[in-house]
């Protein structure tokens, strides 16, 4: 267990919301890169800016072809990075693609991507995680409400909310397909959950969330305070969110599939330290221990 001042107390014996103690956008007005004033303010206003074309059709395909081969070979399958749905046993996710694809990886370089998180974050970035997440049509399930970070300090040991995620739709985001929902402005409000985190968590968690789950008064309270945003869009956009904000999704019951790329970036000043709240640290698949910075 870490020694340093913790700051976001969770998993404890009660349930504890606590006002966020970072900055929201960390770099100055005129940072240089992609994301102009006006997108900053947005962004710390709510937690999240979404992109329409992030990256162009013929980008899109590339890496369609590239999810599908992953997806596809026996190999990565029975890899550990590898999550697989637990009633169909089809893939869920594939992490740490960055460093498993070299498709991934340049995307991972690509100015568009980490010049807007240096932009946010205000200094270099290293990955903390990269996966591919699969949502294929008749049954594939969603991901419960959860804040990132609540589960990175808890369980990778990530100090401070210094951490921007992106996520690149890969396939048409309809309103039905189980797309990403946030609570608009939930980010400013850190949730500490209640109850002790099991060892070797993430081999559940990962499947289906247990700890680190808020409740469903914590849930009534901010999703009357904050609503709830549903996004849509086509293939090549992008969702950046804050790691604070309270996310998640909805099964997957359509013919459509929904499938897309997800890169957490966390600052070179905010590097994982132990655990606050587990017994052990989580693969470094899961919660990288590399803090190269991304060139």
């Amino acid at each position: 267990m870490t020694t340093l001042t913790d700051l976001y107390p969770t998993r404890g014996t009660a349930e504890v919301a606590v006002p966020r103690q970072d900055p929201v956008v960390w770099g100055a007005p005129d940072t240089p890169g992609p994301l102009p004033e006006t997108d900053l303010r947005t962004y710390e206003r709510d937690g999240f800016l979404t992109v329409d074309q992030l990256i162009s059709d013929d980008e899109v395909a590339v890496c369609r072809r590239e999810l599908e081969r992953l997806v596809g070979d026996p190999a990565v399958r029975a890899d550990e990075r590898s999550v697989v749905e637990p009633g169909t046993g089809e893939i869920r996710s594939v992490f740490e693609v960055h460093r498993l694809s070299p498709v991934f990886a340049q995307l991972v370089r690509d100015e568009r991507v980490v010049g807007r998180a240096r932009q946010i974050l205000g200094s270099d970035v290293y990955v903390h995680q990269s996966r591919i997440n699969v949502k294929p049509g008749f049954g594939a399930s969603g991901f419960y409400w959860h804040s990132d970070f609540e589960t990175w300090h808890a369980e990778d040991g990530l100090p401070g909310m210094r951490t921007v995620s992106v996520s690149i739709a890969l396939t048409e985001n309809h309103d039905t397909n189980g797309g990403l929902m946030i609570m608009p402005g939930s980010h400013r409000t850190f949730l500490g959950c209640a109850g002790a985190t099991p060892r070797d968590n993430y081999k559940k968690s990962l499947q289906m969330q247990d700890a680190g789950t808020p409740s469903d008064e914590a849930l009534t309270t901010m999703a009357a305070q904050f609503g709830i945003k549903l996004f849509t869009g086509r293939a090549g956009s992008a969702t950046w969110f804050d790691c604070n904000c309270m996310h998640g999704s909805g099964d997957n019951i359509t013919p459509f599939p929904r499938s897309n790329v997800f890169i957490v970036f966390n600052s070179v000043e905010n590097t994982a330290v132990e655990p606050f709240a587990a017994p052990v640290r989580r693969p470094e698949y899961i919660g990288a221990r590399d803090f190269t910075p991304v060139r």
